[in-house]
């Protein structure tokens, strides 16, 4: 067995990538993500990631203003584990609601300690980006993520408030010098 690593996006984890939407769709997550499509053309949606433009489909309001963003997934053995999500920079939304990094664990892959080594393996890549600093925002609900940031050195900074719009998220800082 080899090691766990982080990846750009590749063809070659297709099938599993697309077990893994199925997982995460069972949970109502990633619904926008059409596995059908995506099969049909898989890799038209892997440029797409390439591109530094974030997820491909993924719905955003039209006040939102985008920013580039550098995806990578977490495979090991052939197997696709994970996506983190690396903002390059902030805008006022993802200052209070979504932080420079977001990571996933396919739901068949979590509890096996896989979150603390995604956002691990990622630190190096988001200093190459030039981020000392990243603002990472989660669920004030999710104990697991909690702890994965928290064990990872991540400082609590606040939570935000939730509105009529947005929920409440606790807001850290994690060093990546």
């Amino acid at each position: 067995m080899s090691a766990s690593k982080l990846i750009r996006p590749s063809i070659e984890y297709k099938d599993d990538y697309l077990k893994a939407l199925e997982e995460y769709h069972a949970e109502g997550r990633y619904l926008h993500q059409n596995i059908t499509l995506l099969n049909a053309d898989f890799e038209t949606f892997i440029k797409e990631l390439k591109s530094e433009k974030g997820y491909p489909h993924q719905p955003y309001q039209d006040w939102v203003e985008p920013v580039p963003e550098t995806i990578v997934w977490l495979v090991k053995d052939g197997t696709y584990i994970g996506t983190v999500d690396i903002r390059h920079r902030l805008n006022w939304h993802l200052e209070k609601w979504g932080g420079h990094v977001h990571f996933n664990i396919r739901p068949s892959m979590r509890g096996k300690g896989y979150g603390g080594k995604i956002l691990k393996k990622s630190i190096p890549i988001i200093n190459y980006l030039g981020i000392d600093k990243a603002l990472i925002t989660l669920n004030p609900e999710d104990k697991a993520a909690i702890h994965i940031v928290e064990s990872c050195g991540a400082m609590f900074e606040d939570e935000t408030p939730a509105t009529d719009k947005f929920p409440a998220m606790r807001r850290y800082w994690l060093d990546c010098t």
